[in-house]
Parts: structure tokens; sequence; C-alpha cells
């Protein structure tokens, strides 16, 4: 295997875990909060068709970015009122969230159906692009790339050294101290859950506006299942988000590198592995002895009732 070879895998690799590791920055920040939304896939369709459908409209990949963060964050806010405000079942609304974020993607973007725009540009940045092997991989690629790395150091960095991560982690774990310390809980956890809507919404414009610039109904093809089970690999933990969203957009593109190797391994076979990896994984969240055993904060998916 030569060196050029292998570039192009790392290439596509951190291309195409891209938007996994932004959507899982997102729910991290929300579940650490103790909020459990599973709504991640509806809020990625919803950012990706109004970033398709305002780029299109207004020839502004700009603007198109920021209205996906927008309308992801706009969405999970229904989720926020039902979960935090009304108190209902955390799993049962987050999954509603998925299936009105598909029906709702659908909807705006049926008439933009196989339409294309010129998606975003490789910017390369000056040497650092040339270093062999990791050179093309992470200073070869385009703005969103960039973008979701900064946002990987910002949260790595916030949850880490600062007072605000701190206090994430604090209503995460016990709401009830963190309110008896004078903390907001409500206030914290609707912050986190906009963090999470945002990102997802911002996951979904890099898949409509530069991965694939165009836009086609289920564009997500369920990175945010995948996501979702990401965050429990990584137990929490930010910098092994990055590692695993890298795993499994390695994952991603296996059945295509083992068909350019000319091995013989049924595509449908292989391109199915991260999913089902996924069902695994979500199907041990669910059960309180795999949270615990993961790590998982201890309010998780637990609904807060503020003193009266």
């Amino acid at each position: 295997m030569d060196l050029a070879l292998l570039e192009n895998i790392l290439f596509a690799t951190v291309r195409t875990g891209t938007p996994l590791l932004v959507v899982a920055l997102g729910a991290m920040i929300s579940e650490r909060s103790g909020v459990l939304n599973l709504g991640q896939e509806g809020m990625i369709l919803v950012g990706a068709a109004c970033a398709f459908i305002a780029a299109y409209s207004a020839d502004s990949l700009l603007l198109g970015v920021i209205i996906g963060a927008l309308a992801g964050a706009l969405v999970s806010l229904i989720f926020a009122f039902v979960a935090l405000t009304l108190i209902s079942n955390q799993v049962a609304t987050g999954l509603a969230l998925t299936i009105f974020g598909t029906g709702l993607s659908a909807f705006l973007g049926a008439e933009y159906v196989g339409q294309s725009i010129e998606g975003m540009t490789r910017v390369e940045l000056p040497l650092l692009h040339k270093i062999p092997l990791i050179g093309p991989a992470l200073f070869g690629q385009d703005l969103m790339v960039y973008l979701g790395l900064a946002l990987f150091a910002l949260v790595f960095w916030t949850m880490r050294s600062t007072r605000l991560g701190l206090i994430i982690r604090a209503v995460g774990e016990n709401p009830q101290v963190a309110h008896a310390l004078g903390y907001k809980v409500l206030v914290v956890r609707y912050a986190a859950v906009l963090f999470g809507g945002a990102m997802a919404g911002l996951a979904g414009a890099y898949l409509s506006l530069s991965y694939a610039p165009m836009w086609a109904e289920g564009i997500s093809a369920g990175r945010g299942w995948i996501a979702l089970a990401l965050v429990v690999f990584a137990s929490w933990r930010t910098e092994r988000i990055l590692l695993g969203a890298w795993l499994f957009g390695f994952a991603s593109i296996l059945h295509l590198l083992l068909q350019g190797f000319g091995y013989d391994v049924p595509s449908n076979l292989l391109a199915m592995l991260p999913y089902a990896v996924t069902i695994v994984v979500l199907v041990f969240m669910m059960s309180r002895k795999g949270a615990k055993g993961l790590f998982a904060p201890r309010s998780l998916g637990q609904p807060y009732h503020p003193p009266q």
C-alpha cells in the first residue's frame, strides 16, 4: 500500500467522520447535563433541508450553514419544552422528534429533491497540507471540517477546564444538589439541549452543502443514531468522541476500500456494520446496568422536578 493511497484513506476517513463528530459533541453535552435526546436524526434532517434551501435560494453557503444550525436549535427547543417543562418521557419524546423531523424535512425539501449546488471547495493550509500522510487529511479539507475540529477543541476545553463544564457535569450527576448550590438546573439543561440541536443542524448543513452538495430525502442515512452510539462508545469523554468518529468514518468507507482491493466480500454486509454496531450499543445503553458500567451521568434520562 503506497503513501498516496494511505493519504486518500485518511482524507476520506476524516471527511466521513466529521458529521458524526459534530452531532456526537452536541449529544454528549446534552447527556452530560442529564438529558437523553434521541431526536438527533430528525434534527440533522431538518438542518440539512433548511441549509440546502437557504443556500440554493440565496446562493450563499454561509447563510445555509447559519440557517441549518438555527433550524436544528429550533427543533430541539420543541423537545426541550416537552421533555423538560412538561416533564414527559425523554426517550419517547426523542423518538417522536425523529419521526417529526423526518417528515418535516421531506415536506420542506419536496421541491428540491435531486437539485444540486456548487458545494464547498477544499482549502489547503499553506505548508501544513504537505505534511506526509496526515497533511491532506487534517489540513487539506473544506471549512466545515475545520469548523468541526475547532468545535471539538472548544468542547474539550470547556468540559475539562472551565466552570461552565463543571456546572454541566454537576447538573447531570445530581440536579438536586446542583439546585441546592444555586445553579438553575432547567436553564442549564435547556442550553445544553439547544446546543445539541444546533450541532445536529450544523452536521446536516455539512451533509447537504459539502459532503454531498444536493438534497435527497433521508440524506443523514442514520448518522444521528450512530452518533448516539458513539457517545456511549466514548464513555461521555470528548477526546474519545474524536477517535470514535474517525473509527466509524473508516468503517463507513470500508466496503468501498475492500471492493477497490478486489476482496470478494458482500458489499452490503460490510456497509451495514456501523449500523449493526449502533443497534447493539443503543440496546445496551437502554439497560440501567449497561449505563452504569459505561460511567453514564447518574441522572441521564431522569426528569427533574423543580421545587415549588
